[in-house]
């Protein structure tokens, strides 16, 4: 007699690098970054400052494009940086510049009217949610037990000797 026993097939779900999840992380605000400025341009108006030679409020100028291309760039850089640098630089380097694109993040909302308060909201809290991701997931970065050094170790070495 068979017996037969139902088991759901249960999905494998290794842990994920605390640098792949940084790395996603960044990419994510990328993506929201660039498509919430290219989504600015659909506003009535925009188009027309542009034309204009301003972005919000500002003159358009090589001084302010420069500032933007490193608002862009830094984010952009920081999914190579958290796949690359070692992890304690790693660490510091995305506690650092999370904390500091949170207030970068909120002043795209300033000046706006209410009339477009939904899709800003909706922009800067997803925004928000990801880069308190990362710095939950910098925070909290697995800490791995020091090897003690002493006469507790062994010498390898003269193992190979004999």
């Amino acid at each position: 007699m068979t017996i037969r026993t139902t088991t759901p097939n249960l999905l494998d779900n290794p842990p994920i690098p605390v640098q792949a999840k940084l790395a996603a992380a960044w990419t994510s605000f990328m993506f929201l970054y660039i498509y919430v400025d290219y989504f600015h341009l659909y506003k009535p108006g925009a188009i027309d400052d542009l034309r204009a030679g301003v972005v919000f409020e500002f003159d358009i100028s090589p001084a302010l494009m420069t500032a933007f291309l490193a608002l862009i760039a830094i984010p952009a850089l920081m999914v190579m940086l958290s796949m690359a640098l070692p992890a304690r630089v790693n660490r510091a380097t995305n506690l650092v510049v999370a904390s500091l694109y949170i207030p970068i993040t909120v002043f795209n909302a300033v000046g706006e009217s209410w009339d477009w308060a939904s899709f800003y909201g909706l922009s800067i809290g997803i925004e928000v949610l990801l880069l308190a991701f990362i710095l939950r997931s910098a925070w909290t970065w697995p800490r791995t037990p020091a090897v003690p050094a002493g006469p507790a170790m062994t010498d390898h070495r003269q193992d190979l000797r004999q």
